[in-house]
């Protein structure tokens, strides 16, 4: 204090903090304290990082988080067990569950289910490139879900009219479709398409649904469990089942020894569809130190937009030949990957103008009212 030296800093939401996904990485007690010792906290006057192990405060960290570490194991409305455990984000963090929940699921189970956030180019692309690169984990199959309200969207109709029966809609937002299902086969996966049915879908728009996915060499399956339950997907649990039959290469987007900015590029033309990359001048140095250091075999997580294959909310579709511009990147050494925070998505989101808090309560039966 005192020398005319200033420090930029901030905020993230929890769901995008590097304890979130050191939480969600880490195999067991010892890799967790591991992680949370590369935690990069400051640096030396030389510019050398200083890492939690340098403090001797891991042995701390590890004592706050070793009963989180444990997955909560819960039921489904029909008696099926579950594991919900971690919460990143997928647009502004690496978007799937705890890989200790993963493998516990796996030793108790023929057949596990999870999910990654939002669409393929995010939580598909981070859950190949990040969890299963670092946890060797690698899956047999996988579940594409669409809406035909959100062909409809991509295809130009208005949030309004979404409910409105629109076949030729629903074949204009087909290439979204297109871009989500090639971008899964070139991980070496032939993904299974789940309509997640909504009451307002017609069966014209069903029937295109299925025609788009025919087109691509992969089968469309109208799913109805949000309403059904189990019944509503059985249809879709056979055909996942019909591929598990068939043996999966996975492929990962990119070798560990390519330059950090070479991997951002190659997640970008490849998966995103850009042109090119724009890094900032200090994106771009703070890139090169990354490497100077040492941390250039690790994986990127593209933290960008997630309503666009761009970094621009509103090119709906399958944009192609954009720019996606990079405006700073920060090192994650704990959680093994540097982040790329893309266009003007912001880490620590807010709250809409009306929270939902405001329109839920009990009524005088004890009902809970506002959710939906």
């Amino acid at each position: 204090l005192g020398r005319g030296e200033r420090r930029l800093g901030g905020f993230d939401i929890t769901a995008a903090s590097e304890v979130m996904a050191i939480l969600c990485l880490a195999r067991n007690r010892e890799d967790l304290e591991r992680r949370l010792g590369d935690v990069v906290l400051a640096r030396t006057r030389r510019g050398d990082p200083v890492a939690a192990r340098d403090l001797g405060v891991e042995g701390a960290l590890v004592a706050l988080l070793t009963d989180a570490l444990h997955p909560n194991l819960v039921q489904s409305l029909e008696g099926n067990p579950a594991f919900i455990h971690g919460g990143p984000f997928a647009n502004i963090a690496h978007g799937c569950n705890s890989v200790v929940a993963t493998r516990t699921a796996l030793a108790l189970s023929d057949v596990v289910v999870t999910e990654a956030g939002f669409g393929a180019d995010l939580g598909a692309e981070k859950f190949l490139d990040i969890k299963c690169r670092q946890s060797g984990l690698r899956p047999d199959a996988v579940v594409l879900v669409c809406t035909v309200r959100a062909l409809k969207l991509h295809g130009g109709v208005a949030q309004s009219d979404l409910a409105t029966a629109d076949p030729r809609a629903v074949r204009a937002g087909a290439p979204n479709l297109a871009r989500h299902i090639a971008n899964l086969k070139r991980f070496g996966l032939t993904p299974v398409v789940a309509v997640n049915h909504f009451a307002s879908d017609s069966d014209e728009e069903l029937a295109t649904v299925a025609a788009i996915a025919e087109e691509h060499d992969v089968r469309a399956v109208p799913a109805t469990h949000w309403a059904d339950g189990g019944a509503g997907a059985r249809t879709l649990a056979e055909a996942v089942m019909e591929r598990l039959a068939e043996p999966a290469n996975v492929e990962l987007l990119y070798p560990d020894e390519l330059p950090l900015s070479a991997k951002i590029e190659t997640v970008a033309t490849r998966i995103y569809g850009a042109r090119e990359v724009a890094f900032e001048p200090s994106a771009a140095e703070q890139l090169d130190e990354y490497e100077r250091l040492g941390y250039g075999q690790l994986p990127v997580c593209i933290a960008k937009t997630q309503y666009s294959f761009s970094a621009d909310a509103k090119a709906l579709g399958a944009p192609i030949g954009h720019v996606l511009p990079v405006r700073e990147v920060r090192l994650c050494a704990g959680a093994g990957f540097v982040v790329a925070i893309c266009g003007n998505i912001m880490t620590m989101p807010g709250l809409p103008r009306r929270p939902a808090a405001l329109d839920i309560g009990v009524d005088r039966e004890g009902r809970v009212v506002g959710l939906f």
